[in-house]
């Protein structure tokens, strides 16, 4: 996973009014820490963000500049405004290139199952995995291949090829994907009865005696 540069400023306190300052600028607070490390109160331009969140992933390792040292690290929360869609503060931790980190990845299904082709219906169980991996080793996505899934086919954890870069963390049997049957309607045809008790006896006798 490649490294994406995050040029931020440092702020020198946490008032609100700083704050605010900073959102009216078209950026958002946030705060970057880590082991050894003495957290620093940072400014984020909101536009540069989204590009560089954009190139690197969710999970990206980026190099912050102006901080007084770049450093590696990782967006660790996201804190957003439900209303207008905008980042209102993030933290970044700093990140030991050469130790294991946990994380939650996306998982994407890939290709057109030959189960669905057949009227079968797709069902995704799992949209995220936890994995455990050297922060250079993180996949942007888990991606699944699902093209030879037939109808009541699975693919499980277990399936996934991780090529020994990292760990998931999640049941092996968990059901990743899997293809539900085709619903099938009863029909009853025109002219037809669903039970086979109705009989035409005495119909004859009763026009007889009209």
């Amino acid at each position: 996973m490649s490294q994406t540069l995050l040029r931020v400023e440092e702020r020198a306190d946490s008032k609100k009014s700083t704050k605010k300052s900073i959102r009216q600028g078209g950026g958002f607070p946030a705060v970057v820490y880590g082991r050894n490390k003495d957290s620093k109160n940072i400014a984020v331009n909101s536009g540069e963000f989204t590009k560089v969140i954009r190139e690197a992933g969710r999970n990206g390792i980026l190099t912050l500049a102006g901080t007084g040292e770049n450093v590696q690290v990782m967006l660790h929360e996201l804190q957003m405004d439900s209303l207008k869609g905008e980042v209102i503060h993030a933290d970044f931790v700093v990140v030991d290139m050469s130790s294991d980190v946990n994380v939650d990845v996306n998982v994407h299904l890939v290709g057109e199952a030959v189960g669905v082709k057949d009227g079968g219906v797709l069902q995704q169980a799992i949209h995220q995995l936890p994995i455990t991996a050297l922060p250079t080793d993180i996949p942007s996505a888990i991606e699944v291949d699902i093209s030879n899934l037939e109808v009541s086919g699975t693919i499980h954890v277990s399936d996934i090829a991780t090529g020994g870069k990292y760990k998931i963390n999640r049941d092996s049997e968990d059901v990743i994907a899997s293809i539900l049957p085709p619903k099938v309607e009863d029909t009853v045809d025109e002219g037809e009865t669903q039970s086979g008790n109705v009989t035409n006896e005495g119909t004859e006798g009763d026009e007889e005696e009209k």
